[in-house]
C-alpha cells in the first residue's frame, strides 16, 4: 500500500510542479523596471488542468498532498477572499480572487543601492533582490497603497496550501521563511522588531511551521481528492529536490536548469555564523530535522544558453535568415561536442550573482582560431560549470565528506557538452539523469508523515 500511495502522490505533485512552470507574459513596463511577475490565475488554471488530466480513480485514493515550489517569491491576498471554490459537478476546484501577481525570485528591482539602504537582518542569510521581504520593502517605498489592499502574503506554494486548507492565516515552513530574508533559523522567528522599526508591514508575515509537518486538511473535495485529506506545509523546491535523490549524506546534488544549484548536507549540530555575509558565495539553508544544506546557487545556467540562442536567432533574422531556436540549439551543441577543447574563456555572469550583483559577463582569450561556433559554445558551457565551481570548489566538498555528485536538470539532460564539463570540473564519480524532482521529494516527505501517523 505504501508504494502505491507514493506513486499516486508523485503523480499529483508532478502536476503542482508543472503548474508552477506556467508561462506568463510580462508587460513592457515591467520589463523596463526589471520586474518579474506572473499571473497567479494562470498558474492555478494550469494546476487545475493538471489535476483534471489525472485518472479519477487514482485521485480518490490519495491520502496526503505534499507541495513544493520556487522559493523567495511573494504574492498577496485578502484573508478569507483569496479564492473561490466551484462546488459540485465532476471537478470541484478553486480559482484565485483578491490576489496580486506573483513577484518571482528573478525580480530585479532591488538593486545594490536599495539593498544597502535596508536594515541589517538578524540572520545568517543576506537579503537579495527577489527575496520576499526585500520585495515588500520595495513596494513599501514605491507603491505603499498597493500593500494596503492585502492582509496576507506567502510564496505561490504557501498560497496553494492556504487555499486548499482554508487557513485563516498563511503558514510557512522555515525553508521558505529563510528564503524571504529577515528570518532567524536558530530561534525560528522573524526579525519582527527590526522590521517594525523600519515601518515594514509585519502583519503580512506568515506563521511558521516545521517542514514535514501537516498544515491542515483539505476544506473541500479537490477534483476527486477527498475532503479532509492531509496537506503538508509547503516545502522549498531546493530542499524537496535534494531530498528526492540524496541517498547518502556523502552525496552532493547538482542541478542545472534555468539556474544552477550545488548542494551538500552539513552534519547534525552544524550552525552557521549568525552574521550575514553578502559577499559569501555559499549559503546555508534549513533542511529537515534542524539540519542545513550548504548551497552554491548561481543565477546563470540554462538561461544563459537560452540567451545565447536567442542572440544567434536575432542575428540571423537581422541578416534576413529565419531559423528556429531548436535548430540553432542542436547545431551549436553538436559543434561544441566536436570541439573537445578551447582556449576561449567565457565568464557567463550576464545576470550577476546574488553575492556579486553587479558582476557582468566577459570573454577572454579571443584569437582568430577560436571564433567558431564550436569554440564559443564549448567555452560557454565550461564557463557555466566553472562559475559554479568557483563558488563551491571541489576541495571544500572533500572537506565536508562528499564522495559523489548526483546531477540532473533540464539543461543538463539535453546537453552532452555540459555533462562533459561537469565531469571535467569535479573529481568525484558523477551520476547523471537521477530523479532529482521536488515533486518526488515532497511526496516522500508526506508519505513518511502519513505512515508515521497511521502507525501511531
Amino acid at each position: 500500500m505504501g508504494k502505491q500511495m507514493l506513486n499516486l502522490m508523485k503523480t499529483v505533485l508532478a502536476g503542482v510542479v508543472a503548474a508552477g512552470r506556467a508561462q506568463v507574459s510580462l508587460s513592457p513596463d515591467h520589463e523596463r523596471q526589471k520586474a518579474r511577475e506572473q499571473d497567479v490565475s494562470r498558474i492555478i488554471q494550469a494546476l487545475n488542468e493538471c489535476l483534471a488530466a489525472l485518472p479519477r480513480q487514482q485521485l480518490r485514493q490519495v491520502s496526503g498532498i505534499g507541495v513544493s515550489g520556487q522559493m523567495h517569491g511573494v504574492l498577496f491576498w485578502k484573508t478569507g477572499q483569496g479564492c473561490e471554490w466551484t462546488e459540485g459537478g465532476a471537478a470541484p476546484a478553486f480559482t484565485p480572487r483578491a490576489v496580486s501577481h506573483l513577484v518571482t525570485w528573478q525580480d530585479g528591482r532591488c538593486g545594490s543601492e536599495f539593498l544597502a539602504s535596508l536594515p541589517r537582518p538578524e540572520s545568517h542569510l543576506s537579503v537579495a533582490t527577489g527575496f520576499g521581504c526585500a520585495t515588500i520593502f520595495w513596494l513599501l517605498k514605491n507603491s505603499p497603497e498597493f500593500l494596503k489592499s492585502y492582509d496576507a502574503a506567502g510564496t505561490i506554494h504557501d498560497y496553494v496550501v492556504a487555499m486548499l486548507c482554508g487557513l485563516p492565516r498563511p503558514l510557512m515552513s522555515d525553508q521558505n521563511a529563510a528564503s524571504w530574508g529577515y528570518f532567524n533559523t536558530q530561534s525560528q522567528s522573524w526579525n519582527v522588531e527590526i522590521l517594525r522599526a523600519s515601518g515594514f508591514p509585519v502583519h503580512l508575515l506568515p506563521d511558521i511551521a516545521e517542514p514535514a509537518s501537516v498544515a491542515g486538511r483539505t476544506a473541500h473535495a479537490w477534483f476527486e481528492i477527498p475532503k479532509g485529506t492531509r496537506v503538508g506545509v509547503a516545502l522549498g523546491d531546493l530542499q524537496a529536490s535534494v531530498y528526492s535523490c540524496m541517498a547518502q549524506r556523502t552525496d552532493a546534488v547538482l542541478n542545472i536548469s534555468t539556474s544552477v544549484q550545488l548542494a551538500a548536507s552539513m552534519p547534525p549540530g552544524f550552525q552557521p555564523a549568525q552574521t550575514p555575509d553578502p559577499a559569501a558565495p555559499v549559503a546555508y539553508f534549513p533542511y529537515f530535522d534542524r539540519t542545513y544544506l550548504a548551497v552554491a546557487a548561481s543565477l546563470n545556467g540554462g538561461n544563459v544558453l537560452a540567451m545565447f540562442v536567442q542572440m544567434l536567432v536575432q542575428w540571423m533574422a537581422d541578416l534576413g535568415v529565419e531559423v528556429e531556436e531548436s535548430t540553432v540549439y542542436s547545431r551549436m551543441i553538436q559543434a561544441a561536442a566536436e570541439q573537445r577543447d578551447t582556449c576561449l574563456t567565457i565568464t557567463p555572469t550576464v545576470l550577476g550573482e546574488r553575492h556579486l550583483p553587479d558582476q557582468l559577463a566577459s570573454v577572454t582569450g579571443i584569437s582568430s582560431a577560436a571564433l567558431s561556433l564550436g569554440h564559443v559554445t564549448r567555452a560557454l558551457c565550461r564557463g557555466i560549470v566553472q562559475n559554479l565551481h568557483s563558488m563551491l570548489p571541489s576541495q571544500q566538498l572533500r572537506e565536508w565528506g562528499v564522495e559523489r555528485v548526483v546531477s540532473s536538470g533540464s539543461a543538463l539532460s539535453r546537453n552532452e557538452v555540459l555533462k562533459q564539463e561537469v565531469q571535467r570540473a569535479f573529481p568525484f564519480p558523477v551520476s547523471f539523469g537521477q530523479d532529482v524532482d521536488a515533486a518526488v521529494g515532497a511526496a516522500l516527505i508526506m508519505l513518511q508523515r502519513n505512515l508515521h501517523q497511521e502507525e501511531s
